[in-house]
């Protein structure tokens, strides 16, 4: 494809889009798709699939407890009305009375949800609105604008440099300055550099990165092609979960559609930048997120970590300079060529600019996915949530299985690195779990050290038989059977795990242990009193007759 044929094509297809006379989008991000909205679609299309009513299906909306979730919308300049929980037949009554003149109240989102006016959309600016699997769709909603622009009007070297300007950092969980890694890479003395995106998401309660793979693959590829003309690549991986077979297809089929319109492959935009990206799928083991993992299993080798440095700055795949980001860290990369470092730097607080995407989940109203300035308080997404369902806010936990928790007394936290750092958690990819006040935080702990034990990779013994240790104290401390001395070791242990560990997985094991005893003491200690499990939790485990 051209530069001219790619404007033409964008060009053409907003024309298109503003001939409909009514779009009716359908979500088929993997909630919905699980939950039937695939029938819902083939619905509506069998029965208004033509130029006056356009019927598509799109990537995640957001609500995802919600879906089958439908979107209809008209150029009369009306508010795009959302309805929850469709059928395929409640979706064509809804669009025969829209038809009709007439705004149905049954099954319609509010208009004023705080779950959807209240987010600031960056990464998913184009999530629940273009078709995943259409090139043009993607066109249509600015996709490769901003390639074109770097390769047109910027150098590599500026487009580092802008990167580093709008103070993006990593989205994967440490936080790392994305220019400076992008800056260390493209000043590597390597005969060849790679670029790789880590979508290897297996936190529990984390489905970020699924959503932009799933929704928009084309923003991913846009944002590894920017990295690649800035570094110096020419060759590209996506490193995708096993259990995502939707987001791997739907990337497949990106990458097959950019390569065959030369937006990816040689030459691309005509220009002297080539890049292509090829796909693999991981085998489901939690340890290759860890980028040393993850490249070993890229090369065809066991996923273990290995010692650092040398970093993948330095000697990454096939010993070549390697860099690698997240895949919502690539998703922020073609907004900011577009608009500009100052505008992205403008979006949250100090220190922590731009947006950052949340997958909210457990104890409240509506489970899904949201964006908004980084430095948004705690208590905000909680409201934009829905609240807390079934008691009282007790606890969130960040950072998945690596991450701590935020009591209720910290409610207000601003969600930026720094301020949970603060706390003894991490921002972590951006898994949120909210929990009630029916939870018992000691339970919480065994379930996430459990989770690492399963996970560990065996390679170093402080995480092999650490967490192992540790998962056996902590099932002794919740079934009524340990003493003081088993919470003195268990505290210990957990500072060992972390100083003497290998990789992330087994530093971070002990964080949600080390979070519950700061701020839950007491429900530990009463875990060793006659007393026992102050919530019932542990005891209801304890006697499942009682349940």
């Amino acid at each position: 494809m051209t530069r001219d044929e790619l404007r033409h094509k964008s060009r053409c297809a907003r024309e298109t889009r503003t001939a409909a006379g009514l779009r009716i989008s359908v979500c088929l991000g993997s909630p919905c798709v699980a939950t039937g909205a695939e029938a819902v679609l083939r619905a509506l299309r069998e029965s208004y699939g033509d130029r006056a009513i356009e019927v598509i299906g799109t990537g995640c909306m957001g609500p995802c407890s919600r879906g089958p979730l439908i979107r209809i919308e008209d150029r009369r300049g009306n508010r795009a009305a959302y309805y929850e929980k469709t059928t395929p037949a409640t979706a064509m009554a809804t669009v025969r009375a829209h038809l009709e003149g007439l705004n149905p109240d049954q099954g319609r989102l509010p208009a004023d949800l705080p779950f959807l006016i209240r987010q600031q959309r960056v990464v998913l600016a184009n999530s629940g609105i273009c078709d995943p699997e259409s090139l043009a769709s993607s066109l249509e909603n600015g996709g490769y604008a901003a390639l074109l622009h770097a390769i047109e009007k910027m150098a590599p070297e500026e487009v580092c440099h802008e990167i580093s300007a709008s103070g993006l950092r990593g989205r994967g969980g440490a936080g790392y300055p994305t220019g400076t890694k992008w800056e260390l890479v493209r000043a590597a003395k390597s005969r060849r550099r790679y670029v790789v995106a880590n979508g290897d998401e297996g936190d529990p309660g984390a489905f970020m990165d699924r959503t932009l793979m799933e929704s928009d693959p084309h923003r991913l590829l846009e944002g590894m092609a920017i990295a690649a003309y800035a570094v110096g690549a020419t060759q590209g991986f996506i490193y995708v979960r096993g259990e995502y077979p939707l987001a791997a297809r739907r990337l497949r089929q990106a990458i097959n559609e950019a390569t065959r319109a030369g937006l990816l492959g040689p030459h691309i935009l005509e220009s002297g930048f080539s890049f292509t990206i090829r796909l693999r799928i991981g085998a489901g083991a939690f340890v290759c997120g860890e980028e040393t993992a993850l490249m070993a299993s890229i090369m065809g080798r066991r996923g273990q970590p290995v010692i650092r440095p040398p970093y993948p700055a330095q000697r990454g795949l096939w010993n070549q300079s390697t860099l690698i980001n997240n895949v919502e860290t690539f998703g922020c990369i073609a907004p900011i060529i577009s608009k500009g470092a100052d505008w992205f730097k403008s979006i949250g607080v100090p220190g922590s600019s731009g947006t950052k995407v949340f997958s909210i989940s457990g104890d409240v109203a509506t489970v899904g996915v949201m964006e908004v300035p980084l430095g948004t308080p705690l208590r905000e997404l909680v409201a934009m949530s829905g609240g807390i369902s079934n008691g009282n806010f007790k606890a969130a936990q960040t950072g998945g299985a690596s991450g701590g928790c935020i009591p209720a007394s910290h409610l207000d936290t601003p969600m930026d690195y720094e301020s949970l750092t603060s706390l003894g958690s991490i921002m972590g990819s951006g898994g949120l779990i909210i929990m009630n006040d029916r939870r018992c935080m000691a339970d919480m702990a065994r379930f996430f050290m459990r989770f690492c034990q399963d996970e560990s990779c065996g390679k170093c013994v402080p995480c092999r038989a650490g967490t192992e240790q540790a998962a056996q104290l902590l099932r002794r401390i919740t079934s009524g059977d340990a003493t003081e001395d088993d919470l003195v070791k268990l505290e210990e242990l957990c500072h060992l795990m972390g100083d003497a560990s290998l990789c992330g997985l087994g530093m971070a094991a002990p964080t949600p242990v080390l979070g519950t005893l700061r701020w839950f003491r007491d429900e530990y200690q009463a875990h060793l009193r006659a007393g026992g499990c102050p919530t019932g939790v542990c005891d209801r485990e304890k006697h499942p007759c009682h349940v």
